[in-house]
């Protein structure tokens, strides 16, 4: 059985040994960061401004992280609220550059817009965006 991703893929890097915690595998730490790096980047262009995250909910790992594996992150907006966003972010592997591809681990992790001064500001409205960012969201 075949999985789909969900979202656009956002951003793409390969595991290096240097990621790697004790027992080999890639550290979880660093897969959370690339995840956390992929939602910024569609939260502050959903945004079209400065975002910060807030939280991260239901993380979990479903497989390991191997070096040379190339971790793809998948991002969608689910939620846009008056000053916060939640998107929705998938971590999948290419196992041996090549190979056999597979979800390793997804979460929703949420945002809240800044102005200049670092206080929340609210999220422009759809109809509100550039014509190339209009394209790039469903919410």
């Amino acid at each position: 059985m075949t999985q789909e991703t969900k979202g656009r893929l956002t951003t793409r890097t390969m595991a290096m040994p240097a990621d790697t915690n004790p027992s080999g595998d890639i550290f979880g730490g660093w897969v959370l960061a690339q995840m956390d790096i992929a939602a910024g980047i569609c939260a502050s262009q959903r945004a079209q401004q400065r975002v910060v995250t807030v939280a991260v909910e239901g993380m979990s790992f479903i497989r390991p992280v191997k070096v040379g594996d190339i971790l793809g992150v998948y991002t969608d907006v689910v939620e846009v609220g008056k000053t916060s966003m939640k998107i929705h972010v998938e971590a999948w592997v290419r196992r041996g550059q090549i190979g056999l591809r597979e979800k390793v681990t997804e979460a929703i992790f949420k945002f809240v817009a800044l102005d200049e001064e670092g206080n929340p500001t609210p999220v422009p409205q759809k109809d509100q965006l550039p014509d190339y960012a209009v394209e790039e969201f469903t919410l």
